[in-house]
This record gives C-alpha cells, structure tokens and sequence, in this order.
C-alpha cells in the first residue's frame, strides 16, 4: 500500500507540470507556429534524458520508440499546441478530463485491465468536479480547437495504455527518451516544410521553452511512464485530473484571480476522484497464491521415497502387482 501511494505521488509531478503548460504556451510561445514550438518542446527534453541515461534502443525497440514517440509526442504535442491557442484553459482542461475514462476503456482492450467500480465512480466524479471548476458558460468556443483537444485526448489515451503494454524490462528514462526524441525527429522537417524558417524568439520565449521543454516534459514524461508501469492505468488517468486544479491555482496566483465556492467544490470532486481510484493494495498482494491439494485434518499425507535406494524398490514392489493385472486382462486390443 505505502508502495503504491509513493508511486501515485511520483504520478501526479506530471499533471502538476502539465497544468502550468497551458498557461506558459498560450501567454509565451508563438501561436503561429505549432509544428516548431512542439519540435522545440520534445527534442531537447529527449536528448537530455539521452545525455542522463546513455541507452540506444535495441531489437523491437528502434520501431516501438517511433510508434510511440509519433502518438505520445508528435501528433499529441502539436493537437494540444493547438487547443492550446484556440480554445480557454477552462475548455480545453474539460475535454482533457475524458482522458481517464477513455483511458480505462482503451486498457481493458489491449491490457485486460477490468476498471473497478470505485475507478469508473472516480472518473465521473472527476469530469463532473471539472466541469463544475472551469465552465461558466461564458467561454468562447472554438470548433477547431475542440477537436484538436479531443484528438488528443484520444491519441494520448491509446499511446500510454500501448507504453504500458510495452514497458516491460525496459528502463523508464531510457524508453522515455527515445520516445521524446523520435518524436521531435519527425517534428522537425514537418515544421520547415509547413512553416518555413523557425521563429524568432524573445528571451521570454526562450525561458518558456526552457520550462516546458524540462519540466513539463522531460521530468512529467519520466514520472509518468515511471506510474503507468507500476499503477493500473485508471488510476494513472484519474491522477491526470491534478491538470486543471494545477491550472486554477495558477491562475488564483498569476493572474489574481478569485477562488470561488464553486471552484472549490469542483475541486474538491476531482480530489474525491482521485482518491477513488487509488490502489486498494499493494499489486503484490493481488497475485493468486498457490494452488494446494486439499488435505482433510488428520489424513496421513503421502510422501515419495527420497532416496535412490527407496525408489528403486518401492518401483520394484510394484512393477509384479502390475504386470500380473496387465496378464489378467489379456493382450489389448
């Protein structure tokens, strides 16, 4: 239990990192180009894990990091760089709220992971503390956003259930960097193709990508793939609801703005979910023990000669009893 509680609080440092992004994104880095602000944000996280770690990819790996790093990086990166300008933090966060339940749905397929009642509780009550939190009916909505949003709630669903499937003897930073980096490999020519020279960039840019690149990337993608190998995947999803409190905290504290009773208690939802879904019991403790012949109390048990000698004649005492039943019998037919 104390294991499993240490690794959901390593977990939740990535929806914390993650719900300062879009904040930073959408106040910072240019909105005109996605391609190169998500290639800008995965390619030196990866080749700094890569520097940490000093792994290659071997065997199956060389194809699974680009599988990966094209759905958990490149198409994931560039929808919410996106919805990031498209949409309010508050509609984008809402969509992104699925993600636990798509999550579950996704690992039951693929890993035969059967969601618990307390994980699908959880899940509602986390969309419902979301909604209740963020949407005020004011926002203006934009069409393309929201489906950008969706398209990468479902692409990062599919993509971190399919690294769960995947992580085993692998280590975590190593898979972590590989993934970063093909990702920010297939960024790259994407980005000069469709938006000519990079950006130039102000020092308060710079700094920006400096954060979301290393913190919001590198240290949240190791923490959470670091969860996904050793948490059901429903409660990784259901720890992915810290995002928007992340993000309503900040905006309590950057921008000045008030927390209102109904924010607090949509948060107070999302918190109920996350604790929902937490792992009863150490998954140790989850695997079924043994199976043992029944012995009824009193009944002698059986034992096998031990010694060469011991078999040697216990075979001997029985081999007459059974070649004069075999003669009994008559030759087979």
């Amino acid at each position: 239990m104390e294991a499993n509680m240490r690794w959901v609080a390593l977990t939740a440092v990535a929806p914390v990192a993650w719900g300062t992004n879009y904040y930073v994104t959408h106040q910072f880095l240019p909105a005109d180009h996605p391609l190169y602000g998500s290639a800008l944000r995965a390619l030196p996280a990866g080749l700094v894990l890569l520097a940490v770690r000093r792994q290659r990819p071997r065997g199956v790996w060389w194809w699974r990091s680009a599988v990966l790093g094209l759905l958990n990086v490149s198409v994931f990166f560039f929808l919410v760089y996106v919805a990031s300008h498209l949409l309010p933090t508050s509609v984008a966060s809402t969509v992104m709220a699925v993600a636990p339940l798509a999550m579950m749905l996704v690992a039951r397929g693929l890993l035969a992971e059967r969601p618990g009642a307390a994980h699908l509780a959880g899940a509602v009550l986390g969309l419902a503390g979301v909604c209740l939190m963020l949407l005020s009916g004011t926002e203006e909505v934009s069409v393309r956003g929201v489906l950008a949003s969706v398209a990468a709630m479902l692409v990062s669903s599919f993509g971190y259930v399919l690294a769960k499937r995947w992580s085993g003897g692998t280590d975590v930073l190593a898979s972590t960097a590989w993934q970063l980096t093909a990702g920010g490999l297939f960024l790259l020519p994407a980005a000069a193709v469709a938006e000519g020279a990079p950006p130039a960039l102000s020092g308060p840019a710079v700094l920006a990508f400096g954060y979301v690149s290393l913190v919001a990337t590198a240290l949240a993608f190791a923490a959470w793939f670091a969860g996904l190998r050793h948490l059901p995947a429903g409660t990784v999803g259901l720890v992915g609801l810290l995002n928007p409190c992340t993000g309503v905290l900040l905006g309590t504290v950057a921008a000045a703005e008030t927390l209102t009773v109904r924010q607090l208690c949509g948060m107070a939802l999302v918190l109920t979910g996350v604790v929902l879904g937490r792992p009863a019991r150490d998954g140790r403790r989850d695997e079924p023990a043994p199976d043992r012949p029944d012995v009824t109390p009193g009944t002698p048990r059986r034992t096998r000669p031990r010694t060469p000698g011991a078999r040697a004649s216990a075979s001997a005492a029985r081999t007459p009893g059974r070649r004069r039943a075999r003669s009994s019998r008559g030759p087979r037919g």
